[in-house]
């Protein structure tokens, strides 16, 4: 089973969505914005990729966090159940699109590396 997880209005979303369909690959789609992220399906993902790779610095939401928790999303000894809920509570803190497929994933998208993901 293929899932693509992410928001509908993000234009690397709508990349990764015309590759798939390009490719005949049928996926479900995970909204962030309408659905609850588990705290187990982000606890793989940290586990699988790291907190550097899964979490989006680059957005808004990240941006307008106030230092302390800017502090503690990228302190080291801050437990991991504790970035999990800042996670799940902000999900557009979360890249996108991650896209799993049986029980593999990737984080992001590009052309070349979807390539390689579906070989």
């Amino acid at each position: 089973m293929t899932t693509l997880y992410g928001i509908k209005s993000c234009d690397t979303m709508k990349k990764a969505m015309t590759w798939l369909a390009n490719h005949n690959i049928e996926y479900t789609f995970f909204d962030y914005k309408k659905e609850t992220i588990s705290a187990d399906w982000l606890t793989q993902m940290l586990a699988e990729h790291g907190l550097a790779i899964v979490m989006n610095k680059r957005g808004t939401t990240y941006r307008k966090l106030d230092d302390e928790t800017k502090t503690l999303l990228n302190d080291e000894a801050t437990p991991v159940s504790q970035v999990i809920a800042l996670l799940c509570a902000n999900s557009s803190m979360i890249k996108r699109p991650i896209l799993t497929h049986g029980k593999r994933s990737i984080v992001g998208f590009k052309d070349s590396d979807y390539e390689t993901f579906f070989a």
